[in-house]
């Protein structure tokens, strides 16, 4: 079973490599929250829609203080693809052997389908100014998605 994070735990730090292969590390957000959200797959319908709620919801959420970063297995130029195709103007972190997502608990069983299968946990996090988890929230819709995070974060 994966181990999931709860409100008060420290985010684990990370550095992922970006859509343009430079290095993002959390620690570089102190100070500010962030919102950092785990999905599947770039450019696949469910993670589009969610993206481009992310995109269109940024200017109230950064106008909020807080900062969103995207992060799934894929590879940089298949990130920089999605961001140009549908406009995204927030971080897209590339963690290919998924250890991020592990750590996160946003990587490990799931019903798909009425299946157990293996794979990303579709899962919204935000980030305090100190690095600690104000919100976990696990096995979120795509679609809604940032109207209900905005909601229960009374933003």
């Amino acid at each position: 079973m994966t181990t999931r994070l709860a409100v008060g735990d420290q985010a684990p730090d990370f550095t992922l490599s970006d859509a343009d292969d430079k290095p993002v590390s959390l620690a570089e957000y102190r100070g500010r929250k962030v919102i950092v959200y785990f999905y599947p797959a770039a450019s696949t319908p469910g993670c589009t829609k969610q993206a481009c709620d992310f995109r269109d919801n940024l200017a109230e959420l950064n106008g909020e203080g807080i900062e969103v970063l995207g992060v799934s297995p894929d590879k940089p130029a298949k990130l920089a693809k999605f961001r140009d195709a549908e406009g995204l103007t927030f971080p897209l972190l590339s963690d290919p052997d998924k250890t991020v997502l592990q750590e996160w608990g946003a990587f490990g069983e799931k019903t798909m389908y009425g299946k157990t299968v293996t794979g990303v946990i579709r899962s919204t996090f935000l980030v305090d100014e100190e690095g600690r988890i104000e919100a976990a929230q696990y096995n979120v819709r795509a679609t809604g998605h940032v109207a209900k995070l905005r909601k229960d974060l009374k933003i």
